[in-house]
This record gives C-alpha cells, sequence and structure tokens, in this order.
C-alpha cells in the first residue's frame, strides 16, 4: 500500500488537520442557508424577478447534489489532498465573484460554480477524515467534532448571515467564505498528509458520471418544480420519471463495468445503507423547520435577522453537545444503532413539542426546549452517522463512500424543503378559506394560518424522524467499534456486516 508514513508524523499533526477540514466544513454547510438570509436584499438590487428568485437557491443546489459522486470519485482518484485544496479555491473564486455579481446571470453562475467545487471539496473533506483517522477512540473524536459542525452548519448560516445582511451588506455573505477558504487552504498545504497508499486509480467511470449526475439533477431539480408548480404539473412528474430512469440505468450500469463511479458494495452493505436512508430522511425533517421556524419568528414574531440567528443558538448548542459529549463519549462504548435510533427519537420529541405552536407562543417556553431537545438528538445521531458511512470501506473507496453520505443530505435537504414547504401551503390556505367569512382581523387570520400550515408539515416532520429511528434501529446492527474485530485486509470488499472493520492504511 505504499510507504507507510512514521506514526509520529500522523499523530502530531492529524488533529491540526481536523482543525482546517472542520473549517472547510462549516463554510460549505453554512452557504446552504447563509444566502436565505440574503436573498430579499440580494434579488431588489440586482432586479431578479420572483419567478427566478429560487435560482439563486437551486443553481447550488443543483450542480452540488448532481456532481457529488463525480467529487468523490476525483477525490479517490487524483488524491483527496489535491482535490480538497483545488475545491477550496474554487469556491473562493466562485464566492467572490456572487458577491461582485452586477446582474441576475452572473449570480447565478457563480452560484452554480459554487455548488461544483462544494461538490469536489465536500467529499474530499470527509474522505481525509476517513483515511487519517483510523483507531477507534481517536476516529470517535474526530467524527464527533465533524458531526456537530455538519448538523449546526446551517443554524451557524442564519446567524452570520443575519449579522452580514443587516450591520453591512448582502455580498458579505459571499465574500466571507475569502477568509475562511484562505486559511483552511493555507492548513491544507502545510498541515495536511494524506496517507500513502490509499488512491484509486483505476480509470473514470464515464457513463457512470454522466447517467448519475443527470439523474440526480433531475431528481433534485423535481422537487423544486414541484415546490414552485405543484405535484401533479406535467414537467413534475416528467423530471422524477426521467430521475427513475437515469438513476436504474446508472445502477445497472456500475454492476456491469469493470472500473464503477460507485461500487455497489459501498451501498450493499446494510449498515452503510441504513445509514444513507435515516440521515437522508432525518435531514427533510431538519431543513423544511429551519425554514419555518425562520418565517415565524420573522414574520409572526417580528424578530429581526439577527434576533432571528441568535433564537437558533439552543440548537446549534445541543448540536454539540449532542455530538462531541454524548456521541463522541459514547461511540467506543455501545453500538451505532444504540446512538443513532435514540438521537432520532429525541429529535422526534423535539419536533412534537413545535407541533404546539400558536401565534402567541413563548419562545422560552416552547421553542427554546424544542430546539434544545432536537440538537441533542440530531447531534447524538450525526456523529456516528458520519463515522459509520466511511468505515470498513477500502481506503481507495473512501471518496464515494464520502460522496454518499454529502448527497444522502444533498436530496433530503431539497426533498424537505420542497414537500414541507407544499404542505405547510396547502394546509395555510385550506385554513384561511375555512375561517374567512367570519375574520374580524386580516393580519391576525393570516398569521394563524401560516402557523397552522407549520405545524401540519411539522407533525410530517415528526413521523419522518420515527422512520429514521425505526431504519436505524433495524438495519443497522454492527457492534461496537474496535471491539474484537481484525482490521480489514486490502482486499475485503463485502464492507462490514456483524463488527466495525477499520480499514488499514499506511501511517
Amino acid at each position: 500500500m505504499g510507504t507507510p508514513l512514521p506514526e509520529t508524523a500522523l499523530d502530531s499533526r492529524r488533529w491540526k488537520a481536523l482543525a482546517f477540514i472542520a473549517l472547510a466544513q462549516l463554510m460549505v454547510v453554512l452557504d446552504a442557508t447563509i444566502v436565505n438570509i440574503a436573498l430579499p436584499s440580494a434579488q431588489a438590487d440586482l432586479g431578479i424577478s420572483d419567478g427566478n428568485r429560487q435560482w439563486v437557491i437551486t443553481a447550488y443546489a443543483l450542480a452540488f447534489g448532481g456532481l457529488l459522486l463525480f467529487g468523490g470519485r476525483i477525490a479517490d482518484l487524483w488524491g483527496r489532498k489535491n482535490t480538497f485544496v483545488t475545491g477550496l479555491i474554487g469556491f473562493a473564486l466562485a464566492s467572490a465573484l456572487g458577491g461582485a455579481a452586477q446582474n441576475e446571470g452572473m449570480m447565478l453562475g457563480a452560484r452554480a460554480l459554487q455548488g461544483l467545487f462544494g461538490a469536489l471539496l465536500a467529499p474530499a473533506a470527509l474522505s481525509l477524515l476517513a483515511v487519517m483517522f483510523t483507531d477507534a477512540k481517536e476516529r470517535a473524536k474526530a467524527f464527533g467534532i465533524y458531526g456537530a459542525i455538519a448538523g449546526g452548519g446551517g443554524a451557524v448560516g442564519l446567524i452570520l448571515g443575519g449579522f452580514l445582511t443587516e450591520y453591512l451588506n448582502w455580498r458579505w455573505t459571499f465574500f466571507v467564505n475569502i477568509p475562511f477558504a484562505a486559511v483552511a487552504v493555507l492548513g491544507a498545504l502545510f498541515v495536511i498528509t494524506e496517507p500513502a497508499g490509499t488512491r484509486n486509480r483505476s480509470p473514470l467511470d464515464i457513463p457512470g458520471v454522466v447517467l448519475s449526475t443527470l439523474g440526480l439533477v433531475s431528481l433534485v431539480y423535481g422537487f423544486t418544480r414541484a415546490e414552485s408548480n405543484g405535484w401533479s404539473d406535467a414537467s413534475t412528474i416528467g423530471l422524477f420519471v426521467a430521475a427513475v430512469v437515469l438513476l436504474a440505468a446508472f445502477v445497472f450500469t456500475e454492476s456491469k463495468v469493470k472500473h464503477p463511479l460507485l461500487p455497489l458494495r459501498v451501498v450493499a452493505d446494510r449498515n452503510r445503507g441504513g445509514v444513507y436512508a435515516s440521515l437522508g430522511l432525518a435531514v427533510i425533517a431538519m431543513f423544511g423547520l429551519f425554514l419555518f421556524l425562520t418565517y415565524y419568528l420573522q414574520v409572526v414574531k417580528g424578530f429581526s435577522p439577527v434576533k432571528t440567528g441568535f433564537a437558533f443558538l439552543p440548537m446549534i448548542a445541543g448540536m454539540i453537545t449532542g455530538s462531541t459529549q454524548i456521541g463522541a463519549r459514547l461511540m467506543t462504548r455501545v453500538p451505532p444503532r444504540l446512538l443513532m435510533g435514540p438521537g432520532f427519537v429525541v429529535a422526534a420529541l423535539g419536533m412534537g413539542l413545535l407541533t404546539q405552536l400558536q401565534v402567541d407562543s413563548s419562545y422560552a417556553g416552547l421553542i427554546l426546549p424544542a430546539q434544545l431537545l432536537l440538537g441533542l438528538g440530531m447531534g447524538t445521531a450525526f456523529m456516528p452517522a458520519m463515522s459509520l458511512a466511511t468505515i470498513g470501506v477500502e481506503p481507495r473507496d473512501a471518496g464515494v463512500a464520502s460522496a454518499m453520505i454529502n448527497t444522502s443530505q444533498q436530496v433530503g435537504g431539497a426533498i424537505g424543503t420542497a414537500l414541507l414547504n407544499t404542505i405547510a401551503a396547502s394546509a395555510t390556505a385550506a385554513y384561511i378559506a375555512d375561517h374567512a367569512a367570519g375574520a374580524r382581523n386580516a393580519q391576525l387570520l393570516q398569521a394563524q394560518a401560516m402557523v397552522n400550515g407549520y405545524t401540519h408539515a411539522i407533525w410530517w416532520a415528526v413521523g419522518i424522524l420515527v422512520v429514521s429511528a425505526t431504519i436505524a434501529f433495524t438495519l443497522i446492527n454492527t457492534g461496537v467499534p474496535g471491539a474484537g474485530s481484525a482490521p480489514a485486509a486490502s482486499g475485503d470488499t463485502d464492507g462490514v456486516e456483524d463488527e466495525f472493520k477499520i480499514p488499514v492504511v499506511a501511517h
């Protein structure tokens, strides 16, 4: 597997490397929400129509979600460190272009480029951790930190976006990525040392790249169209049919080609499959919640952007606590399903509290405890999920396995926003229709209708989290990491079944 690096060389640098990898991950995750806060101001400045404003969000999501598998394979082929640095530099340049945008075209092009380079950066970051941290206890700590950032970065984006938009200018929600990226690039160049012998130099599977990219883009865009045009719209149905056909063709192709983009052994393992499914569903619930709570606090309660951002702090605190203090401490003592399953159940309880929202609900009495439960539960579940998504895979497949966990999150986010927003909008319209005749205060009726819509959708989110917990309890059956398991041989292609197998990499 190549010349091993001295143990001391890795030991002295891997934790410093984690800081820069985590910084890069934070930049990518917060960018998914930071622009939401700035969008109204950017739309007004650049003259973007109401019909096209969704493309500021959609262009990023399509490029990111559609190219993740390709980005993960590039990381395996070209090297994670090289891909990581390229992704960072490209993301920074795309952010500069977005911040300097003078018209709608420049903005949409910058967002698509951000998504493209994010698709290189995100799987490279996670797979670097997968090949650098192979000791069970170290891995638990490293993925605890990473999981907290992956889970809480969206809420951090709301806070930062509120500050920058309110006190500076919407353009700074783009420019802020440049110092993040610069620090991470310097750290990568001087600190990160990728273990030798972990690349996958087999030829690139071009049919797989084309089919997976087109299939994922069709799927993500289908949910976006469903939100704006309705589920029965011909274009929405056509996109979903195209996604099914393309992704089925992709799976068939991967089963036949000699060097597949996504080796089916990566997803066929019941534990990793369980992680991808349960985490993707949980993200559906969380993305919808971010949207509803943001609107509830700003529109119904009258919070400023900054105050709204700070209102999400309990959720961030809960995620950090759940990930680093519960997940990381218990991961080497209990099986992952006993962290992920209960974590999703606790998150469902927190989500359940929010079904009691009223126009005059108390932040301290209802929203704060709900956020703490949500954060604790999701942080506890995210941490072992992030680790289990890449554990047991051959080092040469680490990039594409990392891309799969990112893909499940991106697709889950797109589905969550479209599905739950559509449910909320329908319930809001029905409430207004039922109560308009006897209403004396139109503004109060509108607020009550909005809250009614949110609570209807939140009930669906509760159900989705219960399904996530059920999948975690039933599909994930691996044991305690490192407990009596032998390291996976370099030729092992079956993944893990009953125990974690830590992949052997040069270190």
